[in-house]
């Protein structure tokens, strides 16, 4: 059975909290709960990480490439400026799968620029919680 670790970076604990304009009302439990759901239904187990710290989100990274066939991360602020997330997503060897929650696009202009999407296997942003669900169905098709 295939084993996807989700990563959630900086302030994505306070889902819920947190800009519900432009996040949504519900929080990271009820996120983590629904993609779990999603991927038992694709035939998938599915394990969750949050971190604050550009540091503990890299040393995920490389225990994944010995645990895990994919990753869903959302880096958060670290999307636009974390080089050292990308040398890990670029070091690890196995499907990253970059998400974001808001249009990245339709926001602030520094948003839209992502140091990470080159590295990973693509991006999905903009639907809200449907982001991780895509990348979900997407991990398990690859």
């Amino acid at each position: 059975m295939k084993k996807i670790l989700v990563i959630n970076g900086p302030n994505l604990n306070l889902l819920g909290e947190r800009e519900p304009g432009v996040y949504g009302s519900a929080g990271i439990d009820e996120l983590c709960a629904n993609i779990r759901e999603r991927a038992e239904k694709a035939g998938m187990e599915c394990d969750f990480f949050q971190s604050n710290h550009e540091g503990a989100i890299i040393d995920k990274l490389h225990e994944a490439r010995k645990i895990y066939s994919g990753v869903i991360l959302n880096a958060g602020a670290y999307t636009h400026y974390s080089y050292a997330i990308r040398d890990a997503i670029s070091a690890v060897k196995i499907p990253v799968i970059e998400v974001h929650i808001s249009n990245v696009d339709a926001r602030e202009e520094f948003r839209s620029n992502s140091v990470i999407a080159p590295v990973c296997s693509g991006s999905i942003a903009g639907f809200g919680f449907m982001s991780y669900y895509l990348a979900v169905q997407a991990l398990a098709e690859m």
